[in-house]
């Protein structure tokens, strides 16, 4: 038992630093001061459930992911969509920070523009239906496989093109993250 909670700290650490993580976002995202925060990662202060929740709520993990709980042999990963009227929005990224990546089923009664401006940089990929995306005084529709990349502090806005639902892959990062294509063109 007490290798286990001697391990946690070291394993927060790291999971912190492969995210990219400060100490600083860590404490703004769980409410738990940043000293606090380096005690737990030094092994200083002993790992507790008040401690560990917010950060596995925080990193979007399970809760035996940060003590290394033994493997249970189910590879899955338990994504947990959020409903908005007649979308679904499925997170697919599940730390703080950085990038997220985001499954998006966008219905029909989304189809009025109402653009909106935001820090941030986004990237779209139309994997089936018809997204029409209202970028500045740009009004385009993108088919199956193709892609939009564009600063969101333009106005903007993207929906379904009202024939009928549209489903979307989406990266957001924040301002000056961008996200490439390491594609070649199509042949025309």
């Amino acid at each position: 038992m007490e290798d286990v909670l001697a391990a946690v700290g070291p394993r927060l650490r790291s999971i912190r630093q492969q995210r990219g993580c400060t100490l600083a976002t860590l404490s703004e995202t769980t409410g738990i001061s940043v000293s606090t925060l380096s005690r737990l990662e030094s092994g200083q202060r002993r790992p507790s459930l008040e401690l560990l929740l917010p950060i596995a709520q925080a990193y979007q993990v399970p809760l035996d992911e940060l003590v290394d709980a033994p493997p249970v042999g189910d590879p899955r990963v338990r994504l947990k969509p959020v409903e908005r009227g007649d979308s679904t929005v499925i997170p697919l990224t599940r730390q703080p920070g950085g990038p997220q990546a985001f499954k998006m089923v966008v219905g029909t009664s989304r189809s009025k523009p109402e653009p909106r401006t935001h820090e941030g940089h986004e990237w779209l990929y139309v994997l089936s239906g018809r997204l029409r995306l209202v970028l500045a005084e740009h009004d385009i529709v993108l088919k199956p496989g193709e892609a939009a990349e564009f600063d969101t502090r333009l106005p903007h806005w993207f929906g379904s093109t009202g024939e009928g639902p549209v489903e979307i892959l989406s990266l957001f990062g924040p301002q000056g993250e961008r996200m490439h294509v390491r594609a070649k063109p199509r042949a025309k």
